[in-house]
């Protein structure tokens, strides 16, 4: 565990863990950060934890000694939400110190019961305060379905500093740089990339939500951000605000300048028309990303789709339907209500068609408003006609997802 000086009188506690399914759904081939802070004043609050993800509770109470924090002088622990990365510490915590107020709001209150039997609890709302002396004073900011309907901001007014938990964080492990001013150009593409795979994976679906949340975090007189996963952004906490806008517009159907091609064969007939598709985008300079099905992994999928602003799929039909994998795929972008993507479909059959009508049907029934340009189908090989096609609509479809660039 590492143990960082964030500003006067805030501590962070933050770990790498790897090899785990966030949620127990989206593999993080690059791992994740766990963050918990610690705000010292004539008083002391924990915010979030991260007990019990290294072993046992007297990691945190030998890391907190060695940054002067005796964890029995600990007065409140502030669950920013309720969801066990970041409230599974609590009966842990127990074992080192039981008494404690656990402040939260009054969703978050309920969980807290039912997940763990805490009752001394202290129900915050919209602008209340914490004044824990030396004049560090905590204000509380509800920000419901980020990503819980529980969830809410804490803001420390002397530092101005932003605890934000699942709001501005990333995936992918720290290994030596924890701040902003701190990155390397490769850092700093490498934490785009994993915001996004953060944001697509885990938070699309509440964009909506999201957005409220962006508003108010511009209320409010910003120098530290300061998230639950990732790195704390101290000389341009408005970058992450900015960037989490902009992955907002990406999740109805902005993006970056790019295409994702989502597809998969079963005997090389649609790959040979995947190929074909790669020549023209290279002759045309348009970068892309290959999403080969089912080698691909979920995560990645949904996180390169959600990123591009063109999608083309390359899907046989199986059995009267989609390539499986394939409408797979498109399934979860459609749980994940990644909307309004400019899009283009080919693929091969053999005795029947049927891809197209699952296709239609998944993107109607996740209400996913994809503007799809006119399907090109070939039976077995593609020929010389279904290549100029494919041609014809890729070159549109170039032209279409111009409007759609966002970066």
């Amino acid at each position: 565990m590492k143990k960082l000086k964030v500003a006067d009188g805030i501590y962070m506690l933050t770990m790498n863990v790897e090899d785990i399914l966030f949620e127990g759904i989206w593999d993080i081939a690059n791992g994740v950060t766990l963050n918990s802070y610690i705000v010292k004043g004539d008083k002391t609050a924990i915010i979030d934890g991260v007990v019990g993800w290294d072993g046992a509770p007297e990691n945190l109470y030998s890391s907190m000694e060695e940054l002067g924090v005796d964890p029995k002088s600990i007065d409140y622990l502030i669950v920013n939400h309720m969801e066990p990365d970041h409230s599974g510490w609590i009966e842990d915590f127990r074992k080192i110190k039981d008494d404690f107020t656990i402040i939260c709001t009054d969703k978050a209150a309920q969980l807290v019961t039912s997940f763990y039997g805490e009752d001394k609890i202290r129900i915050v709302k919209e602008g209340d305060t914490l004044d824990l002396g030396q004049g560090k004073v905590l204000s509380f900011h509800p920000v419901p379905n980020v990503h819980w309907p529980d969830t809410m901001y804490t803001y420390e007014q002397s530092t101005k500093t932003l605890f934000s938990c699942d709001m501005f964080a990333a995936f992918g492990s720290m290994k030596d740089h924890y701040f902003d001013d701190e990155m390397t150009p490769e850092e700093v593409e490498f934490f785009e990339f994993e915001g996004i795979r953060y944001y697509s994976n885990v938070m699309t679906t509440f964009t909506p939500s999201l957005r409220r949340a962006i508003d108010k975090a511009r209320t409010l007189d910003i120098s530290i951000v300061a998230p639950g996963h990732g790195p704390v952004y101290r000389a341009n906490p408005q970058k992450i605000i900015d960037d989490y806008h902009r992955f907002s517009l990406y999740a109805q159907g902005s993006g970056k300048n790019q295409v994702a091609i989502l597809w998969g064969s079963m005997y090389g007939m649609t790959k040979r028309a995947v190929e074909f598709v790669e020549r023209i985008l290279q002759r045309e300079g348009v970068k892309y990303t290959k999403l080969e099905m089912p080698l691909n992994s979920e995560s990645e999928t949904v996180a390169q789709v959600f990123q591009s602003a063109a999608v083309i799929i390359g899907t046989p039909t199986y059995e009267y339907n989609m390539f499986p994998p394939v409408a797979a795929a498109l399934s979860e972008i459609g749980r994940k209500k990644i909307s309004g993507k400019v899009a283009f479909r080919f693929g091969s059959f053999g005795w029947s068609g049927g891809a197209e009508k699952e296709l239609a049907e998944i993107t109607e029934k996740y209400k996913m408003n994809w503007e799809f340009l006119e399907s090109v189908e070939f039976q077995g090989s593609p020929k010389d006609e279904h290549f100029n096609q494919i041609e014809a609509r890729v070159l549109e479809l170039i032209e279409k997802m111009k409007e759609k660039v966002v970066e």
